[in-house]
């Protein structure tokens, strides 16, 4: 069987489709070792997969100023060294990339020891490191309709994002009674991915007792860095008693979003494929600083589907009408709901962990001199 090593760490985006398709690639035997980061995202979702083997490598990206852009320089040649001693050492018969600076120097030694290389790209505007490790790369995995320039369209593919397995959608009231949610009304649930999103944590907190009089409760995914749980309730002018409900982080996205009657999200690749599996329509704000503005154009496609509203985030006054007014309008709704059923996301991490292993027999048999009859 294969040893598969797969670069997916920095960004819960980053890495739950590197955990995908290595769930899939372990049930049929194979080996795969997965590189993060040392980021406390990483650690707080890796917790739970014990059975999976990560090796965390040192690194950050190549952001900010002069003396910042040196230093990430310099972690990128140490993440080299790291990677190119672990390939050595674990001889992977090849090495799956999902961007960000861990795929670059995963990349770059991959290349050096001549190990073949697969790239995913989940933006809809291909990342830095995409674009550099491209042109070298032996397949790239892309999402529909994106294409990139002076590639050889024989290498490309268009899987689709891979979804963990356990990301599959509950019924509301089987979600609400795992979250011990007592939830009469609507349920608002506000993520900004898996670093958090301050902006809308702060408008989720000034807004729900506004909210709250309109029978909406909130569930807030604030993110690492807003570490206390916290849960308040108010009693608005009919008596009715409604729940705010703060957690830094959860292990049971599937439930969360199940929960919800709209979801209020970062535009980030992972966290629409997950609310598209779940079936939930959302408001989205994509973070004005990503890099190319990638979550404006996943916005914008998934919006085009009939199955969430875009919000710029210097519209952030005009939120509140926007949440009021669509959970009031049932036959919005009820649209949003009829548009998500139309989507049918194919099952990525399989399709991409056929692909990889029969990529990596065919260049095996090219590589030895034999003859490739595929």
């Amino acid at each position: 069987m294969s040893t598969i090593l797969i670069a997916c760490g920095g960004t819960g985006g980053h890495l739950a489709p590197g955990i995908a398709i290595a769930e899939v690639l372990m049930d049929q035997g194979h080996r795969c070792l997965l590189l993060v980061s040392r980021k406390t995202v990483d650690a707080a979702l890796t917790k739970k997969y014990e059975h999976i083997e990560f090796i965390p490598i040192t690194g950050q990206g190549i952001s900010g100023g002069v003396v910042a852009r040196l230093k990430a320089l310099g972690s990128l040649v140490f993440g080299f060294f790291a990677c190119w001693k672990t390939i050595r050492r674990e001889a992977p018969e090849s090495v799956l990339l999902f961007g960000g600076f861990l795929s670059a120097a995963a990349g770059m030694a991959a290349r050096v020891c001549g190990v073949p290389v697969a790239l995913h790209e989940a933006n809809g505007v291909p990342g830095k490191a995409t674009r550099y490790l491209a042109p070298n790369a032996d397949r790239i995995y892309l999402p529909e309709g994106l294409s990139l320039k002076g590639i050889d369209p024989s290498k490309v593919c268009y899987p689709g994002y891979p979804v963990r397995r356990e990301i599959v959608p509950r019924s509301k009231p089987e979600a609400r009674r795992s979250l011990d949610l007592v939830v009469d009304g609507k349920l608002l649930v506000v993520i900004g991915g898996s670093q958090g999103a301050r902006a809308l944590n702060d408008w989720a907190e000034e807004n729900f007792e506004s909210l709250a009089e309109s029978g909406i409760s909130i569930y807030c995914v604030s993110g690492l860095k807003q570490a206390k749980t916290v849960k308040r309730f108010h009693k608005n002018r009919a008596g009715e008693m409604y729940q705010f409900t703060r957690v830094p982080f959860s292990e049971r996205m599937a439930e969360v979003l199940s929960a919800a009657d709209l979801v209020l999200s970062r535009a980030g690749a992972g966290s629409i494929a997950e609310l598209t599996v779940c079936r939930r329509p959302a408001i989205l704000i994509p973070y004005p600083h990503a890099s190319d503005d990638h979550q404006a154009a996943n916005a914008l496609s998934h919006a085009r589907a009939g199955v969430a509203r875009v919000l710029p985030q210097d519209q952030l006054a005009e939120l509140d009408a926007l949440v009021r007014a669509l959970l009031d309008n049932e036959a919005e709704l009820a649209a949003m709901y009829a548009a998500l059923d139309t989507l049918n996301p194919m099952n990525a991490a399989e399709e991409i962990a056929a692909d990889l292993l029969l990529l990596t027999e065919r260049l095996a048999v090219l590589k030895n001199g034999g003859i490739d009859g595929a």
